[in-house]
């Protein structure tokens, strides 16, 4: 079993959805506090391995593991310590702001105090009791962002986290994903704007890590 000092670990990693492969073989090591930068074009497989990591799939083949906790046999364990946000916002669109917070809250046990300053540091607010239904999309990822790291998660997943935000917006994400104490993978078509902020890239081609 990995040590703690290992936030991911992933040998021979394999996910099929029929007889496609979607991760062909994936091995990946990522240590704690290390910003990771997956890319590659679409149907690479970059997607497919964030939602492994946040335990949404099963691999099919291989060995997985963050934070010691082996996917999925461990998976209730390794959840808490993880925030993911999604290609889509994942939240509810016929509640409020401060409401999909308060749900996120009261599944992991956080206090509801934490919800004011949560929607604060993603710049939302003044919006928290207007409806998601009624948000942009840049907007939706800031909720998006700001559900993540409700809980004070170890580990982050982002994916495609700067689609849709404006200039304020990506100015705020940049600011979170500069808070020390986390180790960060994020998937992206514009590995040059985490410059400053990442420590290591792994490109993706056709579902292994490519050379």
């Amino acid at each position: 079993m990995p040590s703690l000092e290992t936030a991911v670990l992933c040998d021979g990693l394999v996910r099929r959805f029929g007889e496609r492969a979607a991760l062909a073989g994936v091995d990946l090591h990522v240590a704690e506090g290390e910003f990771v930068l997956v890319t590659g074009p679409n149907g690479a497989g970059k997607t497919t391995l964030l939602r492994v990591l946040a335990t949404v799939l099963r691999p099919s083949e291989g060995a997985v593991s963050v934070r010691g906790h082996e996917l999925p046999r461990a998976a209730d364990r390794a959840r808490p310590g993880i925030g993911y946000v999604a290609h889509g916002p994942l939240t509810y669109p016929g509640l409020t702001a401060r409401e999909n917070l308060e749900l996120y809250a009261a599944l992991y046990g956080v206090s509801a105090d934490q919800i004011g300053p949560a929607l604060d540091r993603v710049g939302l607010d003044d919006r928290g009791r207007d409806p998601v239904s009624e948000f942009s999309r840049g907007m939706s990822q800031r909720l998006a962002l700001a559900r993540a790291c409700l809980h004070g998660p170890s580990l982050l997943l982002l994916d495609e986290p700067t689609a849709g935000l404006d200039a304020d917006g990506r100015e705020l994400l940049r600011e979170v994903l500069a808070e020390p104490g986390r180790t960060v993978i994020v998937s992206t078509h514009e590995p040059a704007w985490f410059e400053g902020l990442a420590t290591s890239e792994m490109p993706i081609r056709a579902g292994r890590v490519a050379a």
